[in-house]
Order: structure tokens, then sequence, then C-alpha cells
């Protein structure tokens, strides 16, 4: 699990919803910044994880069960598939 994999996850399942990362960083309780493209790095340019909690906030705002969000961190998961937790 990388960074940049967990990045992604975050960028695609916001796109999956019609959204903005901003936007689902709003959705989920966080600030809007949360998910900016300048937070995902320090100053000194290395990488910054998310927590554990702020992906939980995210996955239970959005109804996506974990399986369908390491699905998008893999790839293995169409981002035009149906919204997150619906078959």
């Amino acid at each position: 699990m990388s960074n940049k994999a967990l990045w992604d996850a975050i960028d695609a399942l916001a796109r999956r919803l019609n959204m903005s990362c901003s936007r689902l960083a709003v959705v989920s309780g966080l600030n809007a910044t949360t998910f900016n493209k300048s937070k995902r790095t320090t100053r000194d340019g290395k990488p910054r994880y998310l927590s554990m909690g702020t992906i939980q906030k995210v996955l239970a705002a959005t109804n996506t069960p974990m399986a369908e969000f390491t699905s998008l961190m893999t790839g293995d998961a169409s981002e035009t598939d149906d919204a997150p937790g619906g078959d």
C-alpha cells in the first residue's frame, strides 16, 4: 500500500461520485482542504499519509466498503462502476 495508491484511490472515489476532492472531504466531515494536492507531501517533499481515521470517515460518509476502496487503490475497480456500495 503506497502513499500514491491511497491518494489515487481518494481521487478515483471522488470522480466516481462526481464530486471534487474538496467536496468529498466536506461530506466526510473533514476540512475542505484535507485532500488538496498541496497537502499530499510535506514542505520538504516527503509523502504525507492519510490516517486510518480519515479513510474511515470517507468510507462511512460515502457508504464505500473497504474492499471497494482497496480495489480503487490497486486499480482493480473501474471508476465508471456503479456508485460505491451498490450492486
